[in-house]
């Protein structure tokens, strides 16, 4: 009888359906930092709300029959911090199922929301100010390599909604400060090497890695090739620089997860989703690999030095 009970128990608990971009093994990180912020507000997985966890790994296709299934179950709740275009197919299947995301475009532009103060509909969560910290990190980086004339700009095709942000905010960005991009495309390993084969052509002066969960999931293989290459590599994700990269600079991911888990348990306790207003991220972090900067023979600025909020040695 004890296994029905269980069973019974946690069928009675409510269901949250979060659905990732990538792969399960690269986000444990992510994953607990959302878990930490259902906790804030008394939820904890498998005591008294059960979590179903969707990783996409890259299969964006998979979208609509994904959310027919968590839709035709009537979930509490489907959270997603893995970009626009997880929560478009969440808000095409459902208006009545409360949605969380976590989006670096505007979320008022999307039709996700009709104000960020009073969102107004089933959906609300966390923006990243993706234009913003793309413009920065881009400055940044130029900073740190003012040498560089060519930047390559690589972006998943894949993933539909960052690469059109990717390629409206990064080239325009670029003009602004005088640099030259050339946009690179891999959705898989194979690509990515490829792309890398081409450097030994073309020769960039640096590579800014677009955002997106494909990306972050191939950290290693990135850091790994960028520096056989002799590339300096700027991201978003400091997971990237931690690895090898040369640096990051973007929103606390993290601290987004865990914004979120904490409005998934905010609308489980009864709050709904169009008087939740849409955060902004505030927090932003600039990482700095120094062991990468001197193996590329690149002597960071004192002041650029001391504006890091990590510097890995």
């Amino acid at each position: 009888m004890w296994p029905l009970a269980v069973r019974a128990q946690q069928s009675a608990m409510p269901v949250v359906g979060v659905i990732n971009a990538g792969s399960a093994d690269a986000a444990v990180t992510r994953v607990a930092a959302f878990r930490k912020g259902l906790t804030e507000t008394g939820f904890i997985e498998g005591q008294n709300v059960t979590i179903e966890y969707t990783w996409l790994e890259g299969h964006f296709d998979r979208l609509p029959a994904v959310m027919a299934d968590l839709v035709r179950r009537q979930v509490a709740v489907i959270a997603t911090v893995s970009g626009a275009q997880i929560v478009l197919a969440a808000k095409a299947a459902t208006a009545t199922i409360p949605i969380v995301f976590g989006v670096a475009e505007d979320p008022v532009r999307l039709g996700l929301v009709a104000s960020l103060a009073r969102p107004g509909g089933n959906a609300t969560g966390i923006n990243f100010l993706n234009a913003e910290v793309s413009a920065k990190r881009l400055e940044l980086l130029h900073e740190l390599v003012p040498t560089a004339a060519r930047v390559a700009l690589l972006v998943d095709p894949a993933d539909a909604s960052n690469t059109e942000s990717n390629l409206t905010e990064v080239p325009s960005s670029a003009r602004a400060i005088g640099l030259q991009i050339q946009v690179l495309r891999a959705s898989t390993s194979r690509e990515i090497d490829t792309v890398f084969v081409a450097f030994v052509r073309e020769r960039p002066d640096a590579l800014f890695v677009g955002n997106g969960a494909f990306f972050y999931d191939r950290r290693v293989q990135l850091a790994i090739l960028a520096a056989r290459h002799a590339i300096p590599m700027a991201t978003g994700a400091s997971a990237i620089t931690e690895v090898g990269g040369l640096m990051s600079y973007g929103s606390d991911v993290l601290d987004a997860y865990r914004q979120v888990g904490v409005y998934t348990g905010q609308i489980l306790k009864g709050a709904k989703p169009a008087d939740l207003p849409v955060v902004q991220a505030s927090k932003f972090e600039l990482v700095i690999n120094l062991q990468t900067a001197k193996t590329l023979g690149i002597e960071i600025p004192p002041n650029l030095l001391a504006r890091a909020d990590e510097v890995i040695e």
